[in-house]
């Protein structure tokens, strides 16, 4: 009898969630809502605190969710990673991000795995959630924990599984967007695939940790690419005098063959900015040079530049310098109704306008102060006299709860890189 596959069916699993952030906290609120008890663990004292409290920092778990969880004893979080050696299951949802040479910074995984080594119990489940290069649950994870004498597949087990997180989105959350789980034996898989079973709608099971690694790759891959493709596009009709945003609507009329992806100031967020070059730099060190990943890295990232100069040429229209200039930023989010600013563009288009000499202030409900690290800003509230005292309003972010017509009726030029001021006219809105 599998004692710890009897253990999930029964929710009777002690779980534990290794970094409290977008992917870590959504995911140990639906555990706990269906029974499970569990432990979030982060190093951060200030988000356990406010975890413990019963209040989210997070915008896609309310409060109200939340705080029930916590008083009913299913919730808890710790920094004291001690509490491993108590839990039956520990899943991994640390950061991963890109060093200045866009290598993989795989320290938070190891430091991680380093705490469970120091108190790993036989019979434990261990799942990678974090985005890394094909290769990191078995080169990473499994080679450290089988320094403790335990065998996998017999002793503890271990798999990895993507996260999918889109935060904001209002229609596809974590209980609904299918699961894919592939681990280092079969027995690995099936007991991941039926954790996660518990609390998921759909679980699909690959053959190995490699195949789902490459899994998140290849998706977030797949839309950088056609980013940098439109984006490309947009830079050739502004050149053509076309209307990139004309172009792909009438294009998106065809019902086979095409999908519509548009451009933008910059990519944004934690995934597609950065999970592709963990795969190019992978490959590289296997004598292969992934070429459609790194020129839509380079065009994509020239769309803060072309920002800048779109800006410049809408000052220019109205005899104006950008030097000296005072422009507001309207969203410094990375995409719509959401307060994270990992990798947005705005932070980029904001210290190049500065260095350039003008006077930058931003408005973004969502994000009421800003840490640019050459810079910091407080948002300002938008109204008609603020914007009429500005020389050009820049769209970054298309923030549905923001007034556009106001800031059509008041700005005295626009920059609009999100296509937000679909349906309205004139000469002073200059679009991406």
């Amino acid at each position: 009898m599998d004692l710890l596959l009897e253990k999930i069916k029964s929710k009777k699993t002690r779980i534990g969630v290794i970094g409290l952030g977008y992917v870590g906290l959504p995911l140990a609120v639906e555990f706990a809502q269906v029974g499970f008890e569990v432990c979030g663990i982060d190093i951060d004292k200030k988000k356990t605190d406010t975890l413990n409290s019963g209040c989210s920092y997070i915008i896609d778990v309310p409060n109200e969710r939340l705080k029930p969880l916590v008083e009913s004893g299913k919730l808890k979080a710790t920094n004291d990673f001690s509490v491993i050696s108590k839990l039956d299951v520990l899943i991994i949802c640390v950061p991963t991000p890109l060093g200045k040479s866009r290598d993989p910074d795989v320290s938070y995984i190891v430091k991680a795995v380093d705490s469970i080594v120091k108190y790993l119990q036989k019979n434990q489940l261990i799942v990678l959630e974090s985005t890394t290069y094909p290769g990191s649950t078995e080169e990473l994870v499994l080679t450290k924990l089988e320094e403790t004498g335990l065998d996998v597949g017999k002793d503890f087990y271990l798999a990895f599984s993507p996260e999918r997180v889109d935060p904001g989105n209002k229609v596809y959350t974590t209980h609904n967007v299918p699961k894919v789980v592939g681990g280092v034996t079969p027995h690995c898989t099936q007991l991941a695939a039926t954790l996660y079973e518990q609390c998921i709608e759909q679980v699909k099971q690959v053959s190995s940790p490699r195949v789902a690694e490459m899994v998140k790759l290849l998706e977030n891959t797949f839309r950088s690419v056609n980013i940098g493709l439109v984006n490309e596009i947009a830079l050739m009709s502004d050149k053509l005098g076309v209307d990139v945003w004309e172009v792909i609507e009438a294009a998106a009329t065809k019902p086979f063959g095409f999908m519509p992806f548009y451009p933008g100031p910059g990519l944004g967020g934690h995934c597609i900015p950065i999970d592709p070059f963990y795969l190019s730099w992978k490959v590289r060190s296997l004598g292969f040079e992934a070429r459609f990943i790194e020129l839509a890295g380079m065009i994509n990232g020239f769309m803060p530049y072309h920002v800048v100069t779109k800006i410049t040429d809408a000052l220019n229209n109205h005899q104006k310098c950008l030097k000296g200039a005072k422009i507001i930023i309207l969203g410094v989010a990375y995409k719509s109704d959401i307060d994270d600013v990992r990798e947005s563009p705005a932070l980029d288009i904001i210290e190049k306008l500065i260095d350039k000499g003008a006077e930058v202030s931003y408005s973004d409900p969502y994000i009421p102060e800003l840490d640019g690290g050459t810079f910091c800003l407080n948002s300002q509230t938008l109204s008609a006299d603020m914007l009429a005292s500005q020389d050009c309003a820049v769209i970054i972010t298309a923030h549905s709860n923001v007034d556009y017509s106001l800031v059509v009726n008041h700005a005295s030029s626009i920059v609009d890189t999100r296509n937000a001021l679909k349906g309205f006219s004139g000469e002073h809105i200059v679009k991406l």
